[in-house]
């Protein structure tokens, strides 16, 4: 894999926590910072993701109404927990 430099300026205090990080796991700082680069980058593609797989699923138009989520809820931790609800609501074309 290639690389290239890139320059980027930070506070002088994230600096020193990078410095002593990178000193603790017996890295560079520059390992560790494109590492961090790259976990904020994937979470953020994951998260998008997440978004239209939902956006996906509500256009189904196939729900769990919020009185039976909240009984379920409620049932947790008691001697009669419910099973995960299944949907109960049906708003898209029949």
């Amino acid at each position: 894999m290639t690389t290239e430099r890139l320059s980027l300026r930070i506070d002088a205090d994230l600096k020193r926590s990078l410095e002593q990080e990178a000193m603790r796991e017996e890295r560079s700082t520059s390992y560790l910072a494109a590492k961090a680069i790259e976990a904020m980058l994937r979470g953020r593609a994951e998260k998008r993701a997440a978004i239209r797989a939902a956006i996906a699923e509500a256009d189904e138009g196939v729900f769990i109404s919020q009185d039976t989520m909240d009984a379920w809820i409620s049932s947790w931790d008691t001697d009669r927990e419910l099973p995960p609800p299944k949907p109960d609501i049906q708003s898209g074309p029949t």
